[in-house]
């Protein structure tokens, strides 16, 4: 793990935060247990060689969640939004998350990468 994300996700703000952001750090190692990790463009992203496979993303109401090539992914519209080479789940305060799917999701995106 890279001290540098581990810093990002301790520094915010709020608390409801560093736990979903810490969670879904957690989706990620779990589904890809070589992932590299580092901040760039002021936020934690997650490659699998050399390539993005996911990035978080905090404002101030919310956490979002990026899969990146997601493009033969079978999301449910109603959870996931954007273009279908990537795609985000926008998480609020008290939003839960299906952690097995998720990591399903990011294994079967990176799979290729």
């Amino acid at each position: 793990m890279n001290n540098d994300v581990t810093q990002f996700i301790d520094e915010l703000k709020e608390s409801w935060q560093v736990e979903l952001s810490t969670n879904l750090r957690g989706v990620v190692h779990q589904a890809i247990p070589e992932v590299h990790e580092r901040i760039q463009y002021k936020k934690p992203h997650f490659l699998k060689n050399g390539k993005y496979a996911a990035v978080i993303s905090t404002s101030k109401d919310a956490v979002s969640f990026t899969i990146f090539n997601a493009n033969s992914l079978k999301l449910p519209e109603s959870l996931f939004s954007g273009p279908p080479e990537r795609k985000t789940i926008k998480l609020r305060k008290g939003d839960m998350f299906d952690s097995k799917q998720l990591i399903s999701f990011v294994k079967e995106a990176s799979s290729s990468l």
